[in-house]
């Protein structure tokens, strides 16, 4: 299927459903596909990001995944008041790429459509990409200064995790990078290699703890998440705003995906949604699942996150320390991406 088609597909779900609500203020493309042209095959393991803007102060629980015309769709609902300030969106890392080129699919009241023009000629400016990438890193101290050790152990490894993992983000928003999700390490590692900084990636993998996890090792834990993924899309009840990452229509993204990364060569860059998922499908269980259940799925998790280096809370909280602690280093580099990249405007 092309971009092209996908997108059309996407529009059209747009206007059956979404604008017909009251509340609907408008929507826009985000994610992956913001950045390629219409003649790309999208890949299997991707899908098409839309952001359903409402006018309500509180925005109804994400939609999630969902099939239309033979297309996955991810729609997610966002409330106007989040996007109202010009330079609330330009220092924001996860929402200013959206609204770096022209991605909008409906604007009945004309507000995206000016506030895609304002932020598009803001977006490359210096003093805007370092606060983006300043928010970042910010997103990830809050995350570890909230780390609750009294918390489930799956929920404490999500939040390491993803403190961990945003330290990609900061890199590919000095690169001027769509600031992906499930393949941010493959990201990160093209635009390391093309600053001169190939040999830092090596730091991000350490940091994340699977440098010695070989190919054939990760597929084992991906088998085994495939078990779990599948036990736990069988009792799911209780919604998550995840809730249709666990499910049969993203099981080619969670387990195909992750199974193709490790075959091309790239099996530490699948760690992480390999990790993230497994994290996930644990918390469903925990909610829905007899005890019995929980139980014969719990050794394979804890064998994942020991070869990460992690059997306790104690590891942890030694993990998220680290993570504080390399943050300098990450910043020399990102600095010396932006002072590198042609593309930022300096005023």
């Amino acid at each position: 299927m092309k971009v092209g088609f996908a997108r059309t597909v996407a529009v059209e779900w747009v206007m059956q459903y979404a604008r017909q609500e009251n509340s609907f203020l408008g929507a826009y493309f985000s994610g992956s596909t913001v950045g390629m042209s219409s003649d790309t095959d999208l890949p299997e393991s991707s899908d098409v990001d839309i952001v359903v803007v409402t006018v309500l102060d509180e925005p109804p629980l994400k939609l999630g995944k969902l099939f239309y015309l033979d297309t996955l769709l991810e729609v997610t609902y966002l409330s106007w008041n989040q996007l109202s300030s010009m330079e609330n969106v330009l220092t924001s890392y996860h929402l200013a790429g959206s609204f770096r080129v022209d991605t909008i699919i409906a604007d009945p009241s004309g507000r995206l459509r000016t506030l895609q023009s304002q932020v598009s000629q803001h977006f490359a400016e210096k003093v805007w990409v370092r606060r983006r990438c300043e928010n970042a890193r910010e997103k990830i101290e809050n995350w570890l200064r909230n780390l609750d050790t009294s918390a489930p152990f799956y929920d404490q490894v999500t939040t390491w995790l993803f403190s961990a993992g945003v330290t990609t983000h900061v890199l590919l928003v000095a690169a001027l990078r769509n600031p992906t999700v499930r393949l941010r390490y493959l990201a990160v590692r093209e635009v390391l290699m093309e600053y001169g900084h190939a040999n830092f990636y090596a730091s991000l993998i350490e940091l994340l703890g699977c440098e010695h996890l070989t190919s054939q090792r990760a597929e084992e834990h991906l088998d085994e998440l495939a078990r779990t993924f599948d036990a736990a899309v069988a009792v799911a009840k209780t919604p998550f705003f995840f809730s249709t990452d666990i499910s049969k229509v993203a099981r080619p993204i969670a387990i195909d995906g992750s199974r193709a990364l490790i075959r091309s060569g790239y099996h530490h860059e699948a760690v992480f949604w390999i990790v993230a998922t497994f994290a996930r499908c644990h918390k469903i269980l925990a909610a829905d699942a007899p005890l019995e259940l929980q139980r014969s799925h719990t050794p394979a998790f804890d064998d994942m996150i020991a070869d990460l280096g992690i059997t306790s809370t104690h590891d942890l909280t030694r993990r998220a320390k680290e993570v504080i602690q390399f943050l300098p280093k990450l910043w020399e580099i990102t600095e010396d991406i932006m002072s590198k990249n042609s593309g930022i405007v300096t005023k």
